[in-house]
């Protein structure tokens, strides 16, 4: 089987760093760009976030691409201030690292989208850790491409649990709901990972200490960007047991589906608060386009997470 071709759609924070060690570790797909979203922070810094980190991790040769700066009905963004509580001023539990050498492409975020679409198919999957707003604006250019996505894999949405912003709203899709809601309609096949499974897996300081141990410069700044992440998940009552992995259970999942239970469910979003919920007027079609993820094997794929983390780290 061919390895898949992967982009990510981050919005540079905490946890999409981690998303993005964990693909550029994984044996199942090969990470050829990453489009940048706002959202965790705004554009200008979550972009830029994305290169500092492929630099640290010794990935210079995967390209970013800028995104859109805000959501389809809105002409600004501004980083909520529980976005810097828990991600940090910067976005990445305010370590600072050193400013990258490779720029930004001066492609879009949506052109490449759309190019590696054509170019790929089938054979691409695209994991979006943020709004939504940029597969949208390419689904929008482009409507031959909706068809052409082998697998969206998203972080996002709560089908079964309270959301994170509303109690029933998660914070990504909350932050354009419009877009979400347009391609959960239009994509050919989207899985939902959402916090139904992301918010069993947990990690805690035991693991940072791990990378710690590694004795590279690389585990000791994620270490330090992931404690942040955990003292702010207990310093702000999220939870006092260990952080989620938000972001990275997604990457696993689309390249691995059987880590999750998926229910088929063709999905909308409510435009008014963005809560993820089946769509009635299309709950008794034969053909369902949505899977949503009810149930993790959280200590397996915890395990394949630090086994990846440790390879991307040494």
């Amino acid at each position: 089987m061919a390895q898949k071709k992967m982009i990510l759609d981050l919005d540079a924070g905490v946890d999409d760093a981690l998303a993005l060690a964990y693909a550029l570790a994984t044996p199942d797909a090969d990470l050829i760009g990453i489009t940048s979203s706002y959202g965790n922070n705004v554009q200008d810094i979550t972009s830029v976030n994305s290169l500092k980190l492929l630099e640290l991790l010794g990935a210079t040769d995967v390209p970013v691409f800028r995104g859109v700066d805000h959501s389809l009905n809105t002409d600004s963004f501004e980083a909520m201030q529980v976005s810097k509580d828990i991600h940090g001023d910067n976005g990445i539990g305010n370590v600072v690292l050193p400013e990258p050498k490779r720029p930004i492409e001066d492609q879009s975020a949506v052109d490449f989208l759309i190019e590696a679409a054509h170019e790929y198919a089938e054979n691409l999957v695209i994991v979006p850790t943020g709004p939504l707003t940029n597969l949208a604006l390419a689904f929008k250019k482009d409507p031959e491409i909706a068809e052409l996505i082998g697998n969206i894999t998203i972080m996002g949405g709560a089908l079964t649990v309270p959301g994170n912003v509303t109690p029933y709203t998660e914070a990504n899709i909350n932050q354009d709901a419009e877009a979400a809601d347009y391609v959960f309609k239009n994509a050919k096949h989207l899985v939902m990972v959402g916090l139904d499974v992301t918010l069993q897996t947990l990690l805690t300081k035991k693991e940072t200490q791990q990378w710690r141990d590694l004795g590279t410069e690389k585990g000791r700044a994620y270490a330090d960007i992931m404690d942040y992440y955990i003292d702010a998940y207990y310093n702000l009552d999220i939870n006092k047991a260990g952080a989620a992995l938000h972001d990275p259970l997604a990457v696993g999942v689309a390249v691995d589906p059987n880590l999750v239970t998926l229910l088929p469910i063709n999905m909308r979003v409510d435009h008014e608060d963005g809560r993820t919920i089946g769509d009635l007027s299309r709950l008794t079609d034969p053909v369902k386009n949505t899977y949503a993820a009810v149930a993790v094997d959280a200590p397996f794929y915890l395990e394949r997470f630090m086994n990846y983390m440790a390879i991307a780290l040494r």
